[in-house]
């Protein structure tokens, strides 16, 4: 992978990058290569992630923000393999200083490290003027993780595969949906989720793979209410659309008592943002949002209560 010729290198390049929710979260049967296929709509919100990098003599990454403390800065950080990644695959030698202010929650169900990760390719590509296409970029980042591709898309967005193979679904006269994310006191593993699914399918405690028709329904059912900004419809589809749900209430089943106060609270919908831990709920408006963030910050249940909205852009038009 050379790339197109790029833009002069820049001494430093900020990238903000959104987390996401999983609307809806369909798990297939488990592959040979030991992932799942899956049918996901990501949404975009309006929780950021920043990432500055400038040239350096080696690589390093530090972070500030929330998380701060929480997050590896070595190799197993996910932005410093996107950096080795981007720098290999396009035959540079170089290396970044990557610095990393936290807004989303870190292993919380919301793509945070793999946010990262997306923002670090795209600021590289600009540092080092590689002029990478955005499906460039996209390959490599599916090489990263299954999470990895959807922060360069930004808005709301289908996954399929291992949720690397992404197509933009229309957003037409949505507006704004409103969010609320209870953040968790400790993270969950998200392979750990997976094999605790898969152990829940054999013993047939959760409900079959959805049938290829099935996934398209509720795909199109998701369209139809982000075309209509319908707030009450986008709730009912994601209300039941976890198939990882019962495997992380399984290993957590203390998040049941969140997940019921917000709906208590008003919610229209209570959900976990994909493996969890993290609960998202869907509010009527920015009022009840804000209102319910105060009711679960207030009832220690989480470590905090965050409201947002969406969708937003993703990194590559963040500028």
């Amino acid at each position: 992978m050379t790339g197109a010729a790029g833009r002069p290198a820049r001494p430093s390049v900020r990238v903000r990058v959104p987390g996401k929710v999983n609307v809806t979260l369909a798990v297939g049967e488990r592959r040979p290569d030991g992932y799942h296929d899956l049918s996901t709509v990501f949404m975009a919100v309006d929780l950021h992630d920043t990432v500055l990098v400038r040239p350096a003599e080696r690589m390093s990454v530090t972070v500030r923000g929330r998380g701060e403390g929480r997050v590896p800065l070595d190799e197993d950080n996910l932005a410093v393999r996107a950096a080795r990644l981007i720098a290999k695959e396009t035959g540079r030698e170089r290396a970044a200083e990557i610095r990393i202010d936290k807004s989303i929650p870190v292993a919380g169900g919301m793509a945070g490290g793999s946010a990262d990760a997306a923002a670090t390719l795209v600021a590289c590509n600009e540092l080092w003027g590689l002029g990478l296409s955005y499906e460039e970029l996209r390959l490599l980042a599916a090489q990263l993780g299954s999470d990895v591709a959807f922060p360069l898309l930004g808005g709301v967005g289908l996954g399929t595969g291992r949720g690397e193979c992404l197509t933009q679904l229309p957003e037409a006269g949505a507006g704004a949906f409103h969010w609320v994310f209870a953040v968790a006191e400790d993270g969950l593993s998200t392979p750990e989720v997976f094999r605790e699914h898969d152990r829940l399918q054999e013993l047939r405690e959760v409900p079959p793979p959805a049938g290829e028709q099935e996934r398209a329904a509720t795909v199109a059912a998701v369209v139809r209410a982000l075309r209509g900004g319908d707030a009450r419809a986008l709730a009912r589809i994601a209300e039941r659309g976890n198939d990882l749900q019962p495997a992380a209430l399984s290993l957590r089943p203390e998040l049941r008592r969140t997940l019921r106060l917000g709906r208590q609270a008003g919610a229209l919908a209570a959900l976990l943002s994909g493996s969890g831990p993290t609960c998202a709920f869907l509010a009527e408006s920015a009022g009840a949002a804000a209102g319910l963030a105060r009711v679960l910050s207030a009832s220690g249940s989480c470590r905090e209560a965050l409201a947002t909205t969406g969708p937003v852009p993703g990194c590559l038009s963040a500028g």
